[in-house]
């Protein structure tokens, strides 16, 4: 099953996230089938940047969507 999830980039206490679908048995940082967005929460106001089209693909091929994902398409 396919899901859309967060992956962390950055180093350590300079955290931002990217936006991918992926396998849900893959690791937290494994191989993305196609990277949908970033989030940089370090900045004020907070960086979000979403391929809307795409993820709206990936959802009508059966994609789910992880609760933090949800909360940054709202």
């Amino acid at each position: 099953m396919l899901k859309i999830r967060l992956t962390q980039t950055g180093t350590t206490n300079r955290k931002s996230y990217r936006v991918v679908a992926i396998e849900e048995g893959k690791r937290r940082d494994g191989k993305a089938i196609e990277t949908l967005g970033f989030y940089n929460p370090l900045v004020k106001p907070a960086q979000i940047s979403l391929k809307k089209d795409r993820i709206e693909y990936w959802r009508g091929k059966g994609a789910q969507l992880t609760p933090a994902v949800e909360k940054l398409l709202k």
